[in-house]
Protein backbone atom coordinates (compact mmCIF):
# COMPACT_ATOMS: atom_id res chain seq x y z
CA UNK A 1 0.00 0.00 0.00
CA UNK A 2 1.48 3.24 -0.98
CA UNK A 3 2.24 6.09 1.96
CA UNK A 4 2.47 9.72 1.48
CA UNK A 5 3.40 11.59 4.42
CA UNK A 6 4.89 14.60 6.22
CA UNK A 7 6.51 15.74 9.80
CA UNK A 8 6.13 19.43 11.29
CA UNK A 9 6.97 20.98 14.32
CA UNK A 10 4.32 23.67 15.58
CA UNK A 11 4.29 26.68 17.67
CA UNK A 12 1.13 27.55 18.33
CA UNK A 13 -0.97 29.93 20.64
CA UNK A 14 -3.64 32.08 20.46
CA UNK A 15 -2.33 35.66 21.58
CA UNK A 16 1.30 35.49 19.83
CA UNK A 17 1.62 35.88 16.29
CA UNK A 18 3.80 33.40 14.05
CA UNK A 19 6.16 36.75 13.49
CA UNK A 20 6.34 37.49 17.28
CA UNK A 21 7.48 33.21 17.60
CA UNK A 22 10.24 33.68 14.70
CA UNK A 23 11.65 37.32 16.43
CA UNK A 24 11.77 35.98 19.54
CA UNK A 25 13.49 32.54 18.47
CA UNK A 26 15.69 34.16 15.32
CA UNK A 27 14.06 32.03 12.89
CA UNK A 28 11.74 32.32 10.17
CA UNK A 29 9.20 29.50 9.78
CA UNK A 30 8.30 27.24 6.43
CA UNK A 31 4.78 27.97 6.85
CA UNK A 32 2.51 29.88 9.23
CA UNK A 33 -0.97 31.45 9.67
CA UNK A 34 -2.86 33.32 11.96
CA UNK A 35 -5.87 35.30 12.72
CA UNK A 36 -7.84 36.87 11.09
CA UNK A 37 -10.23 34.12 10.97
CA UNK A 38 -8.68 31.67 13.16
CA UNK A 39 -8.16 31.49 16.81
CA UNK A 40 -4.66 30.26 17.04
CA UNK A 41 -1.24 31.24 15.61
CA UNK A 42 0.80 28.75 13.98
CA UNK A 43 4.78 28.99 13.33
CA UNK A 44 5.98 25.42 11.46
CA UNK A 45 8.93 24.21 10.43
CA UNK A 46 7.95 21.37 8.18
CA UNK A 47 9.25 18.24 5.74
CA UNK A 48 7.36 16.99 3.03
CA UNK A 49 9.94 15.44 1.16
CA UNK A 50 8.53 12.43 -0.82
CA UNK A 51 10.36 9.10 -0.40
CA UNK A 52 12.20 9.70 2.97
CA UNK A 53 11.24 7.83 6.23
CA UNK A 54 9.33 9.67 9.37
CA UNK A 55 12.66 9.06 11.12
CA UNK A 56 14.88 10.86 8.23
CA UNK A 57 12.21 13.79 8.02
CA UNK A 58 11.68 14.57 12.15
CA UNK A 59 15.71 14.41 11.49
CA UNK A 60 15.62 17.38 8.73
CA UNK A 61 13.55 19.48 10.98
CA UNK A 62 15.77 18.77 14.31
CA UNK A 63 18.64 18.94 12.78
CA UNK A 64 17.86 22.68 12.03
CA UNK A 65 15.75 23.04 15.81
CA UNK A 66 18.34 21.84 17.97
CA UNK A 67 20.22 25.07 18.06
CA UNK A 68 17.50 26.79 19.18
CA UNK A 69 15.88 24.24 21.75
CA UNK A 70 16.53 26.03 24.75
CA UNK A 71 14.79 29.08 23.05
CA UNK A 72 12.30 27.02 21.76
CA UNK A 73 11.78 25.60 25.62
CA UNK A 74 11.11 28.85 26.40
CA UNK A 75 8.68 29.94 23.92
CA UNK A 76 6.53 26.60 24.80
CA UNK A 77 6.28 27.46 28.32
CA UNK A 78 4.97 31.08 27.68
CA UNK A 79 2.71 29.54 25.11
CA UNK A 80 0.92 26.94 27.18
CA UNK A 81 -0.02 29.57 29.77
CA UNK A 82 -2.23 31.41 26.68
CA UNK A 83 -3.33 27.94 25.93
CA UNK A 84 -1.04 26.89 23.36
CA UNK A 85 2.53 24.76 23.18
CA UNK A 86 4.88 22.85 21.22
CA UNK A 87 4.13 19.71 19.19
CA UNK A 88 5.59 17.39 16.73
CA UNK A 89 3.27 15.92 14.04
CA UNK A 90 3.73 12.80 12.27
CA UNK A 91 1.00 13.01 9.37
CA UNK A 92 0.39 10.04 7.17
CA UNK A 93 -2.22 8.97 4.69
CA UNK A 94 -2.51 5.30 3.26
CA UNK A 95 -3.46 4.53 -0.41
CA UNK A 96 -5.22 6.68 -2.08
CA UNK A 97 -4.66 9.21 -5.06
CA UNK A 98 -0.88 10.98 -4.73
CA UNK A 99 0.85 8.09 -2.26
CA UNK A 100 2.82 6.79 -5.12
CA UNK A 101 4.83 3.49 -5.20
CA UNK A 102 8.53 4.32 -3.69
CA UNK A 103 10.80 2.45 -1.25
CA UNK A 104 8.52 1.43 1.77
CA UNK A 105 7.62 4.11 4.15
CA UNK A 106 5.91 1.59 6.96
CA UNK A 107 7.60 1.72 10.17
CA UNK A 108 9.06 4.09 12.13
CA UNK A 109 11.00 4.91 15.66
CA UNK A 110 11.99 7.53 17.99
CA UNK A 111 15.96 7.87 18.64
CA UNK A 112 16.56 8.86 22.34
CA UNK A 113 17.84 12.45 20.62
CA UNK A 114 14.49 12.49 19.58
CA UNK A 115 12.92 11.86 22.95
CA UNK A 116 15.59 13.91 24.28
CA UNK A 117 14.18 17.30 22.00
CA UNK A 118 10.86 16.58 23.24
CA UNK A 119 11.29 16.27 26.61
CA UNK A 120 13.78 19.50 26.35
CA UNK A 121 11.35 21.48 24.88
CA UNK A 122 7.95 19.82 26.44
CA UNK A 123 6.54 19.15 22.75
CA UNK A 124 3.77 16.88 22.76
CA UNK A 125 3.91 14.10 19.89
CA UNK A 126 0.63 14.19 17.57
CA UNK A 127 0.48 11.60 15.19
CA UNK A 128 -2.44 11.15 12.53
CA UNK A 129 -2.97 8.43 9.93
CA UNK A 130 -5.45 8.29 7.42
CA UNK A 131 -6.58 5.31 5.31
CA UNK A 132 -7.74 6.56 1.90
CA UNK A 133 -7.95 3.57 0.19
CA UNK A 134 -10.98 3.00 -1.72
CA UNK A 135 -11.75 6.10 -0.88
CA UNK A 136 -12.87 5.44 3.19
CA UNK A 137 -11.12 8.60 4.58
CA UNK A 138 -11.28 7.70 8.09
CA UNK A 139 -8.47 8.89 9.90
CA UNK A 140 -6.83 6.86 12.96
CA UNK A 141 -5.29 8.83 15.97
Amino acid sequence: MPVRQYVSFVLSGPSTSAAQMAAFLDLAPDESAGPPGGATHRWTAVCREPGLTVDEQIARILERLWPHAARIAELAGRLRTEGGGAALQVVRYFGGPGAGAGPSLFGWALDPEVLRFLLDTGADLDVDEYDLAAGRGSAAR
